[in-house]
């Protein structure tokens, strides 16, 4: 990890590899930890994972909005040295920056990937219940937060549940959100309950797009993707079996071979990205 400063924050982030640039954003609330499993891409491609303002070892101030850590990533782009257009992947809190990178920068966009994420906004009910919860951690602490998301992250289905390395994961999510400061929490609740619909900006998203959710995603859930998938001129769809709301974190092996298929096919021939013949879901 190193420092990038930024005109109104600091940035930690992690550089591995080079060639093709792809920035992945964490999900809510956790850190650039979260895309652990996908150093191996590193080989192939230069990973670019921060810990977006506020989160993990990124001071802060807290985000005031969604469009804010979208404005953050592009000047992490600029910082970085990545003056072409890269692949911007998020999961979550991060595919709502994700699709706001695309929507008000589309020239610094050569892909796109969203994971475990979608188009709408919040309902009226989703917005109040934010609220609620907002309330509650600054009342008694992270621990509600950690109560309120960790039953719903994860797939439930024995299979789902018997993954080697669950149980590290389950510590990492914990772990991870007691860590996370509490007005940094409560900012990002206010954040996402008042991002945009994003349905009509993405219809005129002209680059390739890979959709990925968990089979067994109770956040956002399988039709959340279906339904993006209707949406964007140039989409593919992966349904990870066996996976909840964090599929990076639980199947990394076929979520990497996912996204090496793609970014072998939106980087071109001749651009240096192996073949992989490791078995794979099929991505229609």
């Amino acid at each position: 990890m190193h420092t990038v400063h930024l005109p109104d924050t600091t940035l930690a982030v992690h550089t591995p590899g080079s060639g093709l640039p792809v920035l992945l954003l964490h999900g809510f609330p956790f850190d650039h930890a979260m895309w652990a499993g996908q150093d191996p891409l590193a080989d192939d491609v230069r990973l670019i994972v921060p810990d977006q303002r506020g989160f993990g070892r990124s001071p802060g101030p807290p985000p005031a909005s969604i469009a804010q850590l979208a404005d953050d990533a592009v000047a992490l782009l600029d910082a970085v040295h990545v003056a072409e257009p890269a692949v911007i992947c998020g999961l979550s809190m991060g595919g709502y920056v994700a699709e706001q990178v695309a929507a008000r920068y589309p020239h610094r966009v050569r892909a796109l990937i969203l994971v475990d994420t979608k188009l709408e906004a919040d309902t009226p009910e989703a917005r109040v219940a934010r609220a609620k919860l907002a309330a509650t951690v600054t009342r008694v602490g992270q621990e509600a937060v950690a109560e309120a998301m960790i039953p719903n992250l994860l797939a439930r289905s024995d299979a789902g549940r018997g993954r080697p390395g669950r149980a590290a994961v389950e510590d990492y999510l914990r772990r991870t959100i007691h860590a996370t400061p509490v007005a940094t929490i409560t900012a990002a609740l206010g954040a996402l309950a008042a991002r945009p619909d994003m349905v009509d900006p993405m219809r005129v998203v002209t680059v390739p797009t890979l959709l990925v959710v968990g089979a067994e995603d109770m956040i956002t859930p399988p039709d959340c993707m279906e339904r993006a998938e209707r949406v964007f001129p140039r989409p593919r769809l992966l349904i990870m079996p066996h996976c909840g709301h964090m599929a990076p974190l639980e199947d990394p092996a076929t979520f990497n071979a996912a996204v090496r298929e793609f970014l072998r096919e939106v980087a071109g021939p001749g651009a240096g990205l192996p073949e992989d013949d490791r078995p794979r879901e099929p991505v229609r």
